[in-house]
């Protein structure tokens, strides 16, 4: 995850959800993630199957220059990607795993800007009210947010999130083997062609 409001949003869900496979909307809380609450959401299926925004943080209206709350998330995509983004969100909420994937945001004059989505489910023991904590988040906020609103939104690269996922350091690499010596910084290891 690339933005600080998505490693602080999952971080929290992860940390309530502690042995389950997801948290309840009830143990969530806006307080512990009040410094990501501007690129937060929630999203809750209706009637008709359509998953609509229960609330919206500031700078994810934003970025429509509108208020989303009542608004079909489905449709804030290009109509070629409105039935791919409508599976990922039934099987993050079917399957209880969420995922984080790229987008990139376009407005009438052709202006874009990349941004992260992560969506992550809230179990609920009435499968029928599904809901979803989710941030939308600019990588880097253009002049525009505010004043030209997002006319479609693309997505790019999807990670999915299982029941096991978390926020890991990448490995340190430290020499250390009965092979190798280190010579400035590297570790070299004898070998070559036998015959």
């Amino acid at each position: 995850m690339k933005h600080v409001s998505s490693r602080q949003v999952f971080e929290y869900w992860n940390e309530r959800r502690g042995q389950r496979i997801a948290p309840e909307r009830g143990d969530i809380e806006p307080g512990p993630i009040r410094r990501a609450l501007s690129d937060t959401f929630i999203l809750a299926r209706d009637g008709q199957g359509a998953y609509r925004f229960r609330l919206a943080g500031t700078r994810s209206c934003a970025l429509f220059c509108r208020e989303l709350k009542g608004a079909d998330f489905v449709a804030l995509w290009e109509k070629e990607e409105q039935h791919r983004m409508q599976e990922l969100i039934a099987a993050a909420a079917g399957e209880s795993a969420g995922f984080v994937a790229g987008a990139t945001a376009r407005t009438a004059s052709g202006a874009t800007t990349e941004l992260e989505l992560l969506l992550l489910p809230l179990w609920h023991r009435d499968r029928a009210q599904v809901r979803l904590l989710g941030v939308l988040a600019p990588l880097v906020t253009p002049y525009w947010v505010g004043t030209t609103p997002v006319e479609a939104l693309t997505c790019g690269t999807i990670r999915h999130l299982g029941p096991y996922s978390g926020l890991t350091d990448a490995p340190r690499l430290v020499p250390g083997s009965e092979n190798g010596r280190t010579r400035r910084g590297l570790v070299v290891y004898d070998g070559g062609r036998r015959s």
